[in-house]
């Protein structure tokens, strides 16, 4: 109900200018209108675009499909990995998607303990976008064993073959049990998040099949006080449980490198500098998703300029702190003394892969601080350009670090240059299919805003506001 239309009875005297802040729903949008509006997007006919997007979506995830089992026929000799960078695109992909997948737990964990309200309508669509990019990066050290039929010997559980136990001094090891942790506690926050937003589709649904499915998962929830008081208690602990993961996943990933001798690798600044990556390529890719869906699904008074003004300046600080990581790594190799690491970064900056050094300090050094100007950040087009500008340079930075730092070993007899072939290639792409598979389901079928939650932040949910106790808005 726009604000011209409520009764004079009702009517909100503005505050103060110095106070005055964007409301997190625009236009005073009523409850009901938060329900029918995202409810729409599953309950009417399947609209063009989405067709068009799954099919080639779906056509790149049968391409993963193929090579897996092309990989797993003939070995991971297929990839381009060589001596000495045998750590090549899998490593890559691997981090880079685990990064990805950082900003949603982030979103939902953090913040909510926070009390950041402008959370509750872009956390549920980042939490799936953690989980599905997790799922992506799991299937990299999985082929990357060579015999994935043994890959459950990573796990402690007893077998024929004796006591045979994993190697935990084996960062490999380390991997397993953080991402295994990360996507168990990020999938259970998700879904919990879920139950009364099912419950909602649950009593609005038409037909029985939708009904059963949306009931079940839905686990009775009738909306009582009793559920919502064991329901706020599970998430603020499920919350308390995913802090210390978004900080550790990603710091175990890290040491995956520093532990090694490697210059280039062997550095304390990795953990801290794994996280502020993360989660700046987390957000640029929750930039990158949310910029069109907002507007494609007509929700602009639901996930306005000021969700993406806060995300820009998030992406902007941890944008920074990235810069200032790779300015420290410089300075501590120069400052070491060792002349293998002063080779190893004066190689990335002009060696044979300068031009990936390069794109990268573009893309994640110089493209975010143009983030510091409000009318960039409230320019949707150009804010969806920058985000994808930030994905690549992400990207490119696990290359720099990988690819750059083992091209070059300790004898230059063994030197080399990397190049992926068409299974690598192709096996990307196809957990690009992946994702924008289950993502796209996902859309389909769940709610991709949390109801509830924004219903929550709304003046008809505080009942000191004058519109609160619903008095305006319609149905629940």
């Amino acid at each position: 109900m726009s604000e011209a239309a409520l009764p004079s009875s009702i009517k909100i005297a503005p505050p103060p200018a110095e106070l005055e802040r964007e409301p997190l729903v625009r236009n005073q949008r009523g409850i009901g209108w938060l329900s029918d509006q995202v409810a729409a997007i599953m309950e009417g006919k399947t609209p063009t675009w989405w067709w068009m997007a799954f099919v080639p979506s779906f056509g790149f995830m049968s391409l993963l499909g193929a090579m897996l089992i092309y990989q797993i026929s003939v070995g991971v000799g297929v990839w381009g990995n060589n001596h000495p960078v045998m750590w090549g695109w899998d490593i890559i992909n691997f981090v880079w998607w685990i990064g990805i997948g950082h900003a949603g737990t982030l979103i939902s964990a953090i913040l909510f303990l926070l009390r950041q309200k402008w959370r509750t309508a872009v956390n549920r669509a980042a939490e799936a976008m953690t989980i599905f990019a997790v799922m992506c990066a799991g299937i990299y050290p999985a082929l990357h064993v060579g015999r994935v039929w043994f890959d459950w010997w990573l796990f402690p559980i007893p077998n024929s073959n004796g006591p045979v136990w994993p190697q935990f001094r084996s960062p490999l090891m380390w991997d397993v049990f953080a991402v295994s942790t990360y996507f168990t506690v990020s999938a259970l926050f998700w879904y919990v998040g879920l139950i009364p937003d099912l419950a909602v589709m649950r009593d609005r649904a038409k037909t029985t099949i939708r009904k059963f499915l949306y009931g079940l998962f839905a686990l009775g929830w009738t909306g009582s006080n009793r559920h919502w008081s064991n329901y706020e208690k599970a998430y603020l602990i499920l919350a308390g449980l995913s802090t210390p993961l978004v900080l550790s996943v990603h710091s175990i990933v890290s040491l995956d490198f520093a532990v090694s001798q490697l210059p280039g690798w062997h550095t304390t600044i990795f953990p801290p500098y794994f996280v502020a990556g993360a989660i700046f390529s987390g957000f640029g890719m929750v930039l990158t998703l949310l910029v069109p869906l907002r507007k494609i699904c007509k929700l602009e008074d639901v996930i306005t300029m000021r969700h993406i003004d806060v995300m820009c300046k998030v992406t902007l600080a941890t944008g920074s702190i990235v810069g200032y990581a790779y300015g420290m790594e410089f300075f501590i190799a120069w400052y070491s003394g060792s002349p293998y690491e002063r080779f190893a970064f004066i190689n990335r900056a002009i060696g044979p892969y300068a031009w990936g050094y390069w794109i990268m300090i573009g893309c994640n050094v110089l493209v975010p601080q143009l983030f510091w100007w409000k009318a960039i950040r409230r320019n949707v087009w150009i804010v969806f350009i920058l985000s994808i500008l930030v994905n690549i340079g992400m990207w490119f930075e696990r290359f720099v670090i990988i690819v750059i730092s083992l091209h070059r070993e300790f004898l230059p007899s063994n030197w080399s240059y990397f190049k992926p072939t068409w299974v690598d290639i192709c096996t990307f792409l196809g957990t690009f299919g992946l994702f924008f598979t289950m993502f796209l389901l996902f859309l389909r079928f769940l709610p991709m805003i949390a109801i509830s939650e924004v219903k929550g932040v709304t003046p008809q949910a505080d009942p000191h506001h004058p519109l609160g106790g619903a008095k305006e808005g319609g149905h629940h």
